[in-house]
Formats: structure tokens, C-alpha cells, sequence
């Protein structure tokens, strides 16, 4: 038997994901002196209420206590550990050290996804697929590779503040972009490690329609795409209109963005994603 056991950066909460026969351990969000586990003890709009109140909030990982806790609820089984990007969040290399501790080390494999949120939902609902379908945990692994190296992640933050905590702009250029009404893009980069400045354009449109091209240039055989947005709704049925017309046989899907998230890209950020199915 094979168990598959991840993080909520997939976007799975650890109820949904014990129905469907999974582990999430939750990712931690800290913000007014308090610590919670993301869709276990807060959800994103209670998390932004506290946000509009003037704390800015920070993020973790799940404990090496939480995640060997997780294994040892499945000993004797083998074991997938399936961790958000390296580099993004710290999950891959606690995975790792934890497992180093166990004596029975051989039943698990840790697999960074060099990905997060949609391609990382994309890559759980696939590995519960090959478990069901009888695959080996060399054949599940040789099978999401070339799926984890396709991804393509973009990130439109609405709010520069976030991008200059984070490092990723300076506040003479943050404060230039707030006035200008710019909007910056981040990508990620092909190892998935860091986010790296893509572009800084004059409007929201532009925006998006430089992400779009810059997916039809990855070209990828079979994407599926993922709009993943911090209560902006309208504007992620907007992108997915613009990626239908672009790549009409493709699938594409709306997701909310979890705590953790909204902690690095900020309120009515929006991520579009896409990933070779």
C-alpha cells in the first residue's frame, strides 16, 4: 500500500484530503502575535480581516514533529512525501531530515514538486490516480518528473507593499509603482526556487496578455492551467477567458488562494499556473 502525504499548499484541506485517502499537513500563518495552521484554525477570510486591520502576516512550514507524525500514522505502508517548491518554503529539506531519522527510511520517497498550489493539486490528484491504478512508487516517480519539470508558475501581486517586504522590489520602486498604478509580474524560476522579477507593465491587460505569451512560448503539448486569486474572482474569470480563447482544447481551473499565500503575494493576488498533464 502506498500513502501519499503533502502540504496545504496544494490547496487541499486535511479534511477533503483524508476523504480522498491522502495526508495535508498544514502550512502555518502567524500574523497579531498569533500562530494558526491554515484551513484547520483559520480561513483566508478571517485571515484577511486581520490583514485589513493593519498586521502583516508571516508564514511556515509544517514541523518535522507534524510531518513525522504523518509517517509513523502510516508505518508499514510505503510512503510519498510530496513537498511544495525548495527554495519557496523550507518543507522539502525538513521532509528529508526527518526521514533520515527513521529507521524504516527505505518505504519513503521525498519528492520536491519545484512547484506549488495548482500544478502541486495537479500532481496529488495524479499520484492518488497511479496508487489506485496499482503503479509503483518508481513508476509514480518516473511518471510525475517530466510533469514536475513542465510547470510554470506567474504571480500578480496588487499590492507592492508585499512585493517590497519580500524583497522583491525596492521602496523607491514600490513606491513609483503604487503611484503609477503598475503592475508588476513575478515567475518563477525553472528550478523552482526562487521568484524573479518577469515584468512591470502599464496595466492589468498587459499584464496578462505578456504572461500568456510567455505560456504559449513554454510550449507545453497538453497544458492544463491554473488561475489561483486572493479574493479577485472577477478578474481570474477574466484571465481564464483570455487563456480559453488562446489555448481553446485546454482545461483551466479557478482555485482560492490558501493563508499562506495570500502572506507572500498579498490580498487580490492572482497566480497563473500551467503544467504538462
Amino acid at each position: 500500500m502506498i500513502h501519499l502525504i503533502t502540504d496545504s499548499s496544494c490547496l487541499y484541506t486535511p479534511t477533503i484530503a483524508q476523504e480522498l485517502g491522502f495526508t495535508v499537513n498544514p502550512l502555518i500563518v502567524t500574523i497579531a502575535g498569533h500562530s494558526y495552521h491554515e484551513f484547520v484554525e483559520i480561513n483566508s477570510s478571517e485571515f484577511l480581516k486581520l490583514i485589513q486591520k493593519g498586521d502583516f502576516p508571516t508564514s511556515s512550514q509544517p514541523t518535522i514533529g507534524e510531518i513525522l507524525n504523518s509517517i509513523d500514522a502510516h508505518r508499514g505502508d510505503e510512503i510519498l512525501l510530496l513537498c511544495m517548491a525548495d527554495g519557496l518554503s523550507g518543507t522539502y529539506q525538513t521532509a528529508c531530515a526527518a526521514v533520515q531519522e527513521l529507521d524504516h527510511a527505505e518505504n519513503i520517497r521525498v519528492i520536491n514538486s519545484k512547484t506549488l498550489c495548482g500544478p502541486h493539486r495537479y500532481l496529488v490528484d495524479l499520484i492518488l490516480k497511479l496508487i489506485n491504478d496499482g503503479k509503483s512508487l518508481d513508476e509514480i516517480c518516473a511518471t510525475i518528473q517530466p510533469k514536475i519539470d513542465s510547470s510554470q508558475s506567474f504571480l500578480m501581486p496588487q499590492d507592492f507593499d508585499y512585493l517590497k517586504r519580500g524583497g522583491r522590489c525596492t521602496p523607491l520602486t514600490a513606491k513609483i509603482g503604487g503611484l503609477l498604478k503598475l503592475q508588476p509580474v513575478v515567475r518563477q524560476t525553472p528550478d523552482g526556487r526562487r521568484l524573479d522579477k518577469f515584468v512591470t507593465a502599464r496595466s492589468f491587460d498587459l499584464a496578462v496578455k505578456k504572461v500568456i505569451e510567455a505560456l504559449a512560448e513554454a510550449k507545453l503539448n497538453t497544458p492544463r492551467f491554473y488561475i489561483s486569486h486572493a479574493f479577485a474572482e472577477e478578474q481570474a474569470h477574466k484571465i481564464m477567458k483570455l487563456i480559453q480563447t488562446k489555448f481553446p482544447s485546454s482545461i483551466v481551473e479557478i482555485l482560492e488562494l490558501s493563508c499562506a499565500f495570500i502572506t507572500q503575494g498579498g490580498p487580490y493576488c492572482i497566480a497563473i499556473q500551467a503544467i504538462e498533464e
